[in-house]
């Protein structure tokens, strides 16, 4: 069963991902610039392509702490974040929910994936008309990046998204909540990839059936 969680849990959720709290992957194009608007078709239509990939990520949080670890991705609706040591975190999406593995404090969590930031990379089609309002475009010298918001306003806090150029490549992302906190995820070697094993996007709940389980 997937479990009602505590206000706690989701936030840390979020963090973990660090990724924008929308619920679906839809953006909305609000940059009026026709040059920004091809930087966003040229970002999405990249996305979409990156059906698989691996890749290392360094995460920093708003108190500048750092962990890192292995990511692994396959579209749509599949990926695992596995955090190093001490960590003791596990993140998997198996298509349909995401759940949630702390070693350290022995809990288990899970969330229907349409509901978590994970749905921003992993849905099939990432549309441009509806949802995700983009509020920035940037340029930089190897680059650029894409800043998105919650359109409807049920979620604080914004994504921005950073690509290198020539080639193109996703290269992270930063999440800002509503306290324009930062965390910060760096994507240090990603790579495309094919074949990866379909045990990677499996997490069972570890825990004795005999202890109980809320239901939503």
């Amino acid at each position: 069963m997937i479990r009602n969680s505590s206000d706690f849990s989701r936030r840390r959720l979020a963090l973990l991902l660090a990724a924008s709290a929308a619920s679906t992957p839809a953006w909305a194009q609000t940059t009026s610039g026709p040059a920004d608007q091809a930087l966003v078709a040229r970002a999405v239509a990249y996305l979409e392509g990156l059906t698989e990939a691996t890749s290392r990520f360094e995460q920093t949080d708003a108190r500048g702490r750092r962990s890192t670890g292995a990511l692994f991705l396959k579209r749509p609706g599949k990926a695992r974040f596995a955090y190093d040591p001490p960590s003791g975190l596990l993140v998997v999406s198996d298509g349909g929910v995401v759940s949630v593995q702390d070693n350290r404090l022995k809990t288990f969590d899970a969330y229907p994936l349409g509901a978590t930031p994970l749905s921003l990379f992993l849905a099939k089609s990432i549309r441009l008309d509806r949802g995700v309002a983009i509020t920035r475009v940037t340029r930089m010298a190897d680059g650029f990046s894409i800043t998105a918001r919650d359109s409807r306003k049920e979620t604080a806090g914004s994504i921005t998204l950073t690509f290198a150029d020539a080639p193109l490549a996703l290269t992270g992302w930063t999440v800002t909540d509503a306290q324009s906190r930062p965390t910060r995820i760096q994507l240090l070697d990603l790579q495309r990839a094919s074949g990866l094993d379909k045990s990677l996007f499996i997490l069972k709940d570890p825990r004795p059936r005999n202890l109980g389980r809320g239901k939503v």
